[in-house]
């Protein structure tokens, strides 16, 4: 019987010929991943265990993302202990401000993740990385600390459900669009602990940047992993972003030699077999999706623009690790242009990272977010988890791009968060009050 992709990455990191759904194995980890939220935890559980090194200095990430560039003391405290475990245990890859981005935008473009590889972070949106066709999940602190430690971390093998996207995507619905509809569909429970495999005639229409949001997004759907199998535009994306040198296909199991041997090996293990066993399989027919709208308060709750109603807001939120990449803020554009932001309304535009940044101002981008009176911010996940850069009020109400919509997410417990893509969230800054983009063209 054949196994699938999420079955084949996990028995080749554990070194075993095969694994089954429920299985309990040990795998080797190729890249470990930290932010100033999580990796100050554990760092000092790491520290606990008097080691005097890392399992492997070049595969421990750490960026401070979440409370960059510090707000508070209390903040700065964080980061300083990041920066000062970064210095004494030589990490390689640590990212100040700067030069640093949203980590789950940041890692992929400077080529740290490919297809094959097994990645955890101390964070739940680690999953984005499903997107190259990699195991991402995030994991706990003190489980970050003994892969750390160890390069290792013991895992369930989960199920895998398969999620057929067939038809023509409609104008304007791009991937969050499509995890938003896929969320609504099977509740924010629906893939519990199980991965989630995108696939369908659709998927293989949909840019790198729009696999990103949805395999962002998988967590909200409470999946272990998201993942697409790896095709012609991901390696396209590796050749460009990845650097010379850096192995490609499960870096960790050769000793940073890979043993994958690149695209030809790839087709032997990158794929699910035809006669793997699936948990369920769901299909989809996109031609049927509108831009989609998530209600507060769980991304579950959406539904498409045309049922929207009248919903006036407060701000507007385009960025995060969903949606800051260089696509989501042409497409913000493309509908901003020649308009100005609703008298009563904030727009907070965030770029995902530094060159996302500088690739919307050579583009001439930022200079129609300016115009639009929008204000424009140095890369970090600030609001969308209620920190700074847009804290709302009692009261208030916000449209985001960002992937959660809980209680008190974004500031106040009154306030409420609605989820959507950039088009959608620009639309509404112009007209005060949530709106697609046909509205203001």
């Amino acid at each position: 019987m054949g196994m699938t992709i999420t079955e084949k990455i996990l028995a080749r990191h554990a070194g075993l010929e095969r694994v089954e759904p429920g299985q309990l194995i040990n795998a080797k980890v190729d890249l470990v991943l930290g932010n100033d939220i999580t990796a100050p935890v554990a760092i000092k559980e790491f520290l606990r265990l008097g080691l005097d090194r890392v399992f492997d200095s070049d595969r421990v990430v750490l960026i401070p993302d979440h409370f960059t560039p510090n707000k508070d003391i209390a903040s700065a405290e964080q980061a300083k202990v990041v920066r000062e475990f970064a210095r004494k245990f030589h990490i390689r890859h640590y990212y100040e401000v700067g030069r640093m981005g949203i980590e789950h935008c940041l890692v992929p473009e400077l080529g740290l993740v490919g297809p094959g590889e097994l990645v955890v972070g101390a964070d739940s949106h680690t999953c984005t990385y499903g997107a190259l066709g990699a195991f991402a999940t995030g994991v706990g602190s003190t489980d970050m600390a003994a892969a750390m430690a160890t390069g290792e971390v013991w895992f369930r093998v989960p199920e895998t459900i398969k999620v057929v996207y067939r038809g023509q995507r409609q104008p304007w619905v791009g991937g969050k669009d499509l995890i938003l509809y896929t969320i609504g569909r099977i509740g924010v429970d629906g893939a519990r602990y199980q991965s989630l495999e995108f696939t369908g005639e659709a998927i293989a229409d949909l840019s790198m940047d729009g696999r990103f949001t949805m395999a962002n997004m998988a967590i909200e759907a409470g999946a272990k992993n998201g993942i697409f199998i790896p095709d012609e535009k991901t390696w396209a994306y590796m050749a460009e972003h990845r650097p010379p040198g850096l192995a490609q296909g499960g870096a960790a199991l050769a000793g940073g030699a890979s043993d994958a041997g690149g695209a030809s090996d790839a087709t032997d293990w990158l794929f699910s077999d035809a006669d793997a066993t699936y948990a369920k399989i769901i299909e989809i027919d996109v031609s049927e999706i509108e831009p989609q709208v998530a209600f507060p308060h769980l991304p579950e709750n959406s539904r498409g623009i045309s049922q929207v109603g009248f919903v006036p807001i407060d701000q507007a939120v385009i960025g995060s690790c969903t949606n800051g990449r260089i696509e989501d803020l042409r497409e913000a554009a493309a509908v901003l242009k020649g308009h100005k932001v609703h008298p009563e309304v904030r727009l907070i535009i965030i770029p995902g990272t530094q060159a996302i940044y500088r690739q919307a101002v050579r583009e001439g981008l930022v200079d129609i977010f300016l115009e639009a009176e929008a204000v424009v911010s140095t890369p970090t996940c600030g609001p969308c988890l209620g920190g700074h850069m847009g804290i709302l009020a009692a009261g208030e109400r916000a449209i985001s791009t960002t992937n959660r919509n809980f209680v008190g997410r974004m500031g106040h417990r009154e306030s409420e968060v609605y989820l959507a893509n950039p088009a959608v969230a620009a639309a509404s800054a112009i007209l005060g009050r949530i709106a697609g983009p046909e509205e203001v063209r």
